[in-house]
């Protein structure tokens, strides 16, 4: 856009393509939590979505933690999502910019407690929706929201599926070994990373998940999703059986850091995932990605 600052008349500028259009429509909802905090979501409704055709939905957890869902990236489009049938959810819980220093303060050190209220407060009320087919609802996120995704899957079997990306699983290792340790030690105490580490709750685990890492994060390091990965299989309520077969999955990328950068890669993310969810969401098939050789 060009803004006079004399006037404040907008003018769009012209882009190398029209904007494709969208495929549904954009609402702005609010939720409360359990101290009364007014709780903002965006919420993405595909075409079609109604009382007589309510559409599965999925909850997505953003990362930061300080941060927000005002802002676009195509690393996390809700559009591709929707246009696959699905309704997005887009929660600013605790932690998150835009509504005042004491947001942040609610969930500053206690990553489990306000931050994991206030998603839940926010599907109460996704689900609560006509429109909404509230059997049919998986959770994701990535970095913090993939923290986030981790604790969910530990504290609730309410989710069909659950998506974690880059995510920190083990407190304790992962502090030292971020490349944003000084940040790290500035918010969370030792008694506060023990009490706030999903790992401890992986036996509570009944949901299956889709571990995605890449090799070169340095932000949350591989060790996170390894390890993961390693007690899914060995101690959740889902663990891999003689034969190795498991409900969980692991998409590895090993040139890729913390974000998906390259685009033939951020498509294989899309297809995994999208068969992931259609699997345990829809109850339907998808093929996977013919690059992945499987």
């Amino acid at each position: 856009m060009r803004i006079d600052l004399a006037s404040g008349a907008t003018e769009r500028l012209l882009n190398p393509a029209e904007r494709p259009a969208l495929p549904g429509r954009l609402e702005r909802i609010a939720s409360v939590g359990e101290d009364g905090q007014p709780v903002k979501s965006w919420l993405v409704l595909p075409e079609g979505a109604t009382e007589e055709s309510p559409a599965p939905a999925l909850l997505w957890i953003h990362g930061g933690p300080i941060g927000s869902w005002n802002a676009w990236t195509w690393r996390w489009s809700p559009w591709i999502m929707a246009a696959r049938g699905y309704a997005v959810l887009l929660p600013d819980p605790a932690l998150s910019t835009g509504y005042g220093q004491h947001m942040v303060d609610r969930g500053w050190g206690r990553w489990g407690d306000a931050p994991y209220t206030d998603l839940m407060a926010a599907t109460d009320d996704l689900v609560a929706r006509k429109d909404i087919d509230g059997t049919r609802v998986a959770a994701m996120g990535g970095s913090f929201g993939g923290y986030m995704a981790n604790w969910v899957a530990g504290h609730t079997d309410r989710f069909a599926a659950i998506v974690t990306h880059a995510s920190l699983w083990s407190l304790d290792q992962f502090g030292p070994t971020t490349d944003a340790a000084f940040y790290w030690e500035r918010e969370m105490t030792p008694e506060a990373r023990e009490e706030n580490s999903p790992h401890h709750h992986v036996e509570k685990i009944n949901t299956p998940m889709l571990v995605i890492h890449g090799d070169k994060d340095y932000r949350v390091p591989i060790g996170e999703g390894l390890r993961l990965w390693y007690e899914l299989l060995s101690k959740s309520q889902l663990p891999a059986d003689a034969e190795g077969r498991t409900p969980h999955r692991f998409l590895y990328f090993p040139d890729e850091n913390h974000w998906i950068l390259k685009p033939q890669h951020a498509r294989i993310w899309y297809g995994v995932v999208e068969a992931f969810l259609a699997r345990h969401v829809l109850g339907e098939e998808r093929e996977l990605p013919a690059e992945l050789g499987l």
